[in-house]
């Protein structure tokens, strides 16, 4: 089991601060519903109506059909546990369809987390250059990893003439190793620091990878470079068709040191994180052939010729990996956010993006400040959890027991359980708190479901039909088994 640390973020919505089990009797209420063999009391104000019915096969429900309704508060609040460790400078994070966690470390190795153990043989090795900030660093599964068994890394090496390149290479699964290296895109420049590197595959099917100036500024506005720019690729390294340039695989220029890449989950637009000089560190918007600047400028500099960052950092907090929460096991305040680390400001930082078309900030929380130390890859895992990575074996970090490891944030504890019945017609009332509840229905007759709600004020919210299924099954009006 992971280890659990004891910090916790709170929301700034909470309930108030009373005893659950002094609130809960005065929470609930179910119209036709007793809890303990006695009538639920009144609800208090400030609360909300949270209405709906239960389809039923007929009305009323027939005899020996019992539907049972169960509802537990969701803490608006993480902690954070560690998964393993014993990491040299974790890079980034890939998740297996089998539950596999693949890691790169920067000196050349690919690490395997399986069943929340980090194995002791590497994955894969690589002959990267590790010099400074360089080496391995990203990865990234293929699309159909299930069945090709595919995986993309990023990382530096050097040439016969002893320069310091970039690439990209493939990798294929076999018998639980990365084997059959085969080099996707080469002789991208490179340098000991502003190597970019982050890889990842978009929604498209395409392949993304963001590269660095290479300590050589001018080359970020340089279309004949790929240094300072955003890579839009096929998994088998050609332009596609509809790159913003002919014959390209430039898809953004102007970058001096892109470390993150996340897609909206409703937008679909694509952000990314980039290291400043000596301030603004940026998160930026991609549009497909857009210049956003660097060299000429940094920040918000109102230019025509460059798109401005959403947001930018002065001081700088050498800004690092990058995810968007989405459909996780987190309370549902975190649904869309905006997550980002950052290495020399130690935390992790939560950027709430402002509907209705999530292109400008609403507010932001820096989370974990100096707990953990340096903080370098973070990503949204299939299992519902966000992942993310210390640094502190960089060389710029203070290594602490234990270093580097291998975090996630999970939920805190959930709160009791109340059980209800709604009437013989199926209709149901809840009045709640303010808060995030899980809602389940249940019958031994016809089926489940579940949906979390989040209650914000008092009110009304209406359910509405709420189906039970069983299996694959959905039970409506006069059907039967």
């Amino acid at each position: 089991m992971p280890a659990i640390f004891n910090n916790t973020i709170k929301s700034r919505n909470r309930l108030k601060p009373l005893l659950w089990a002094a609130l809960l009797p005065a929470l609930l209420v179910a119209v036709g519903c007793y809890q303990d063999g006695a009538p639920t009391p009144a609800a208090p104000v400030g609360t909300a109506a949270v209405e709906g019915r239960v389809l039923l096969p007929a009305q009323p429900a027939p005899a020996g059909v019992v539907i049972n309704i169960e509802a537990r508060e969701i803490p608006e609040g993480v902690r954070v546990e560690t998964v393993v460790e014993g990491l040299e400078i974790p890079w980034d994070l890939a998740f297996a369809p089998d539950g596999r966690i693949l890691i790169t470390e920067r000196p050349g190795r690919i690490r395997v987390v399986q069943d929340g153990t980090l194995q002791a043989a590497p994955y894969a090795t690589v002959n990267a250059v590790h010099q400074s900030e360089s080496g391995l660093m990203g990865i990234a599964l293929h699309p159909d990893f299930a069945g090709k068994g595919y995986l993309y890394v990023c990382y530096t090496y050097r040439d016969d003439s002893g320069r310091l390149l970039n690439r990209v290479a493939r990798l294929t699964d076999r018998a639980g190793a990365g084997t059959d290296h085969r080099i996707i895109l080469d002789a991208i420049p490179g340098a000991s620091r502003h190597d970019g590197c982050r890889i990842r595959f978009g929604p498209d099917g395409y392949l993304y990878v963001t590269m660095g100036d290479a300590i050589v500024p001018e080359l970020a506005q340089d279309l004949d470079s790929l240094a300072g720019k955003v890579l839009r690729l096929t998994a088998e390294g050609a332009a596609p068709a509809d790159n913003p340039f002919p014959d390209s695989l430039v898809y953004t220029y102007g970058h001096r040191n892109p470390q993150g890449l996340a897609w909206h989950p409703e937008t679909g637009d694509l952000f990314i994180t980039e290291h400043g000089p000596d301030r603004d560190d940026e998160v930026n918007r991609l549009e497909p052939g857009s210049n956003y600047g660097w060299p000429e400028v940094t920040g918000a500099a109102a230019d025509p010729r460059f798109l401005d960052p959403l947001l930018s950092l002065t001081p700088t907090v050498a800004i690092a990996g990058a995810a968007f929460y989405s459909q996780g096991r987190l309370p549902q305040s975190w649904e869309g956010n905006f997550l980002f680390t950052a290495l020399k400001g130690a935390h992790l930082q939560r950027v709430v993006l402002a509907p209705p078309d999530f292109r400008s900030v609403q507010s932001r929380e820096i989370l974990f400040k100096n707990e953990f130390g340096r903080l370098r890859a973070v990503e949204m895992a299939p299992d519902g959890y966000v992942y993310f990575t210390t640094s502190n074996r960089d060389g710029r970090g203070r290594p602490r027991a234990g270093d580097d490891r291998l975090l996630r944030l999970a939920p805190l504890p959930p709160g009791p359980l109340a059980r209800f019945q709604p009437d013989a017609q199926g209709n149901f009332s809840l009045e709640l708190a303010p808060g995030t509840y899980q809602l389940r229905w249940e019958s031994a007759e016809l089926g489940s479901a579940e949906r979390r709600i989040a209650v914000r004020d008092a009110g009304k919210i209406d359910l509405g039909v709420i189906e039970l299924t069983r299996g694959d099954k959905v039970f409506h009006p006069g059907a039967t088994e």
